[in-house]
């Protein structure tokens, strides 16, 4: 690709956005982190390409014209039949064609850039009274670009259809490298300046015109009660307008591009149309079912109610989100052990409009004896309900064992009332193969994702990954439906085209594909011409590597490597701060794809399973990719598959710095509490030094920290030191304080105030014996260091710390270490008692909020004045506790009003934000939520951190002081 080098490095002067494509790190990370989307396939391609602007765009079609190689759109990546992995350029989109462009809120539509999030959109819209309606499950990162490729549908399509049923315009650079503009069009034979365009259109009415090939479509084309269609390109719509349908609707291109999977022409900008914003009152049955076929007699008797969404969710799904760490708290509403739920929707303007409706629709649903329970949930709590049902691809991934769900048949399409009959002939289909499936999705319209678990690892498992698709595509044909509903046919069904719709009718598609890009210039291999079935799959067939010997126990998930490939690809981890969260704050801030979770589970996933390597720990490219992790913990408890980064990045950290050394700044803040303990010596010089600009941006220089970074002051007295020689107090209810490395020298007086305010509140506090906690050693990925600080630890409090005398911690990172990493550091005779130790270990804000909702704490000790009170919580908090127990222990005084600042991580994480090549992104997450919200605050607001980082970097961002809880409380004791 010699050539291609050469012509790339031609227009890199001339190109305004990002190309990669050298033999570089960071360039080979990049394509690395581009081989795979959400789908089983995996090709790493020969460059990547952010445009900037549509002369880049066509630069690089010049390029692939020139070089004979095609360029693949690609937005979100969690296309699930492969439409953006290939050997070619991918050209991403995503970060730089964001723009919304002009909306009209009068005429109900909007333009916008193809990178635009959907749920982004909306949130600009809701202003307007507007939205757009087409809503994947992953709406929070699916972009409109991708979403026209697919012709998404989503939980709504019954009522707000797909986005064909919305697509007005669409600007496209067409394979020659011209501009288009397709639209509705009074007549094809319109003289255009464009000779490709002029082309396009006259060749489509040759090849529509023809009788023969317009039955051919009209026999062969799913029916048309299927409304989820999107097998080939959409012949049948454009028979459905003039001038070849009578009374049709005006011709426009649009209906062919959505669903094309970017074959035909390079989408720049669209124009959609707009609902209006549906009623405020919604309710959501979910119908408890004893059997799938029962859920779908239900979802006969749902339809005739016309609801706005029904949707199925089966216990295979339901079951993983027991004890998971975010969806566990959304099974509240699940009554005993259904097989299935069917949740159907409804909107009204009344609370007594919606009920009426809901009751309505039980008393038929009891009348047909179909379910045993039917909850309703209301307004906000119907947002758990669907977080469940969303979330079913990524919670699929934690099955333990090779035989994984495969997406295959899950895009499979029939008319509703074919739904009950399809699924009981696909039903013995599966049974007959003796393979297990998951079904969710789309009952309302038709559609299950039906996913069979397949070992692909194994010559059986690709057998039955052919055999299972080829015999679905008879009973598709029996029933007359799609291959493909909204997921696209890609390189994974498009081999299968012509046996479900004919080889004269897939010669058609051919034709189409040809008129449009005779050189094959966009996304060649998807829909047309594409690879076999099992080409380039994500997973080797033959014996796996062998175990991977590591310091954290990951048993738990078969190993690290079987850990990194739970990653489903789904792209949870590329929300916007729009739509809020923790994970992952460094792509929020950059925006690049190796920023993201999945890259690093992906990367990290495509060196541990080369088992001719026997360093696979030793790559560059994964510390380039692992450089941003923030260790947040998001991952763990936002990524439905729980692909915990942060655990696997320090163990990767432990295994390269075995091979390569350890840089003297990881040294240095792994080794904080020496640090700490000799500074305490002599405090007042080190805060001296620290509190001296010039002499500060020297000492950060000299160990690497940006110079602009200001470092916590060294208190004068250690906490341990202070209680030692204080009075104690020896009444009350034993807790145990755990007096941390970070609380013991820099934050010595909140653990000061911790300690009187527990006593004030009758609890007798007691320091016990402990060595530092290990979280600088765990954040600089020294793991060995860590696990010998955690058994110390462990031996030292396990028989000490009870329920009856918990043990509480001021800071979230250092306590929360005992209910996280120090379990999976815990030498064998130690699990038990770390197991046990973790179960009796607590923030202080968890403790407290715990006394007060058991009346232990009288909220009359507190000021009856009026304060607000915003919360910025820990992201450690977020993910291995909650923020509510900051809001409920600083509701004790009975007049704090709460609120919590919808802000992710902070940007400081421990040591990143500190460290000069980190300092910049970090400023860049502060800045994306957080430091504008704190900035806007009144001064009489108080502003609430439980994490050190984050009271620092709000510090040194806003220049606004944040507290601790334990602050906030000391200070409305009534002493």
């Amino acid at each position: 690709m010699q050539h291609l080098s050469d012509q790339l490095n031609t227009i890199a002067g001339s190109f305004t956005g990002e190309l990669y494509f050298d033999n570089s790190v960071l360039h080979q990370t990049q394509l690395m982190a581009y081989s795979t989307d959400a789908s089983v396939y995996q090709e790493k391609p020969l460059a990547v390409a952010l445009p900037k602007n549509v002369a880049d765009i066509q630069l690089l079609v010049k390029v692939a014209a020139e070089c004979g190689l095609t360029l693949i759109p690609r937005a979100a990546g969690t296309s699930l039949a492969g439409q953006v992995v290939g050997n070619g350029i991918v050209v991403d989109i995503s970060k730089y064609f964001n723009q919304v462009i002009e909306v009209n809120p009068t005429k109900k539509w909007v333009r916008v850039q193809p990178g635009v999030i959907r749920d982004d959109l909306n949130h600009y819209l809701k202003p307007h009274g507007l939205m757009f309606g087409p809503e994947t499950s992953t709406a929070s990162r699916a972009m409109i670009g991708g979403m026209v490729g697919n012709n998404s549908c989503g939980l709504h399509s019954i009522v707000w259809g797909a986005v064909r049923d919305h697509l007005i315009e669409a600007k496209v650079i067409l394979s020659d490298g011209s501009e288009a503009i397709f639209k509705t069009k009074v007549s094809l034979d319109e003289s255009s300046e464009n000779l490709l365009e002029h082309k396009i259109y006259r060749e489509l009415s040759k090849l529509l015109s023809d009788k023969h090939n317009q039955e051919l479509i009209r026999q062969r084309y799913p029916k048309s009660t299927v409304t989820r269609r999107n097998t080939g390109y959409a012949l049948d719509s454009l028979l459905e307008m003039a001038p070849f349908a009578d009374g049709g609707a005006s011709f426009n291109l649009c209906s062919l591009l959505a669903g094309s999977e970017g074959t035909l022409a390079f989408v720049t900008e669209v124009k959609i149309g707009l609902l209006d914003l549906p009623p405020t009152e919604t309710a959501l049955i979910c119908i408890h079912c004893n059997s799938i076929q029962d859920s779908l007699t239900a979802n006969m008797v749902a339809l005739k109610h016309k609801p706005l969404a029904s949707e199925l969710v089966d216990k295979f799904i339901m079951d993983f989100t027991i004890n998971h760490p975010e969806y566990h708290k959304n099974r509240f509403f699940i009554e005993g052990d259904p097989a299935a739920i069917l949740m159907v929707e409804f909107m009204e303007p009344t609370r007594e409009a919606v009920t009426a409706r809901c009751e309505a629709l039980i008393s038929d649903l009891q009348a047909a004896g179909t379910g045993y329970a039917y909850p309703i949930l209301y307004n906000q709590d119907t947002k758990y309900g669907w977080e469940v049902r969303k979330a079913g691809l990524g919670l699929l991934r934690n099955i333990s064992g090779e035989k994984q769900p495969v997406n295959l048949i899950e895009d499979c399409a029939v008319a509703p009332e074919d739904l009950p009959a399809y699924i009981s002939d696909l039903q013995e289909l599966l049974a007959r193969h003796q393979v297990q499936a998951s079904y969710y999705a789309h009952a309302g319209a038709g559609e299950l994702h039906v996913e069979p678990i397949l070992d692909l690892k194994s010559e059986e498992g690709i057998r039955l990954f052919r055999t299972i698709l080829e015999e679905t595509v008879e009973l598709i044909r029996k029933y007359n439906g799609s291959l493909s509903g909204e997921h696209g046919d890609g390189r994974l069904r498009g081999e299968f085209i012509p046996s479900l719709l004919g080889e004269e009718v897939y010669d058609l598609l051919k034709q189409v594909k040809h008129i449009f890009d005779p050189k094959q210039i966009f996304n060649a291999g998807k829909i047309t011409n594409t690879p076999k079935l099992e080409a380039n799959l994500r997973h080797k067939v033959g014996n796996p590597p062998a175990q991977r010997k590591t310091v954290f126990d990951f048993s738990g998930n078969g190993g690290i490597l079987k850990l990194a490939e739970k990653c489903s690809g789904s792209g949870d981890c590329r929300k916007s701060e729009i739509t809020g969260g923790v994970m992952c704050p460094s792509y929020m801030a950059t925006r690049r794809e190796k920023d993201t979770t999945r890259a690093r589970a992906n990367v990290l996933r495509q060196f541990l399973s080369n088992e001719q390597d026997e360093q696979p720990f030793d790559h560059h490219e994964i510390k380039e990719v692992m450089d941003l992790c923030l260790s947040c913990k998001g991952c763990k408890a936002e990524c439905p598959s729980s692909v915990d980064v942060a655990k696997m990045k320090a163990e990767f950290l432990q295994h390269y710095y075995d091979r390569n050394g350890v840089p003297f700044r990881s040294k240095l803040i792994g080794d904080f509490t020496r640090q700490m303990e000799l500074a305490s010596k002599l405090p007042w010089g080190f805060n001296l030094i620290y509190s001296t600009p010039f002499l500060r941006r020297m000492a950060n220089n000299i160990v690497g920290f940006h110079p602009d970074r200001t470092i916590p002051k060294v208190s004068a007295v250690t906490l341990r030191n202070w209680d030692k020689k204080r009075t104690k107090t020896t009444t009350g209810r034993k807790v145990y304080l755990f007096c941390d490395e970070f609380t013991n020298y820099n934050d010595t007086e909140i653990g000061k105030k911790a300690v009187q305010l527990l006593e004030a509140l009758g609890y007798q506090v007691v320091i016990p014996e402990h060595v530092e906690s290990g979280r600088t050693w765990l954040s600089k990925g020294l793991v060995k260091k860590a696990a010998e600080i955690a058994n110390k630890n462990i031996s030292m409090l396990a028989d000490v710390v009870t329920a009856d005398a918990p043990l509480i911690g001021v800071e979230p990172s250092a306590i929360l270490t005992f209910r996280d990493e120090y379990v999976d550091l815990a030498e064998n005779h130690n699990l038990e008692k770390a197991l046990k130790l973790s179960q009796n270990v607590f923030t202080i804000e968890e403790f407290l909020s715990r006394e007060a909702s058991r009346g232990m704490i009288d909220a009359k000790r507190f000021t009856p004045a009026h304060k607000e009170v915003v919360i910025h919580g820990h992201c450690f908090q977020k993910a291995l506790s909650t923020q509510k127990s900051i809001a409920d222990a600083l509701s004790i005084p009975a007049n704090y009003q709460t609120k919590l600042i919808p802000s992710g991580c902070c940007g400081m994480a421990g040591s990143f934000g500190y460290e000069k090549e980190h300092y910049d992104v970090s400023q860049q997450i502060g800045e994306l939520v957080l430091f504008p919200t704190v900035r806007k605050l009144s001064n009489e607001t108080i502003i609430a951190a439980s994490g050190t980082s984050c009271r620092h970097q709000i510090k040194d961002g806003t220049a606004k002081l944040a507290q601790h809880p334990v602050e906030i409380l000391w200070e409305a004791l009534i002493k």
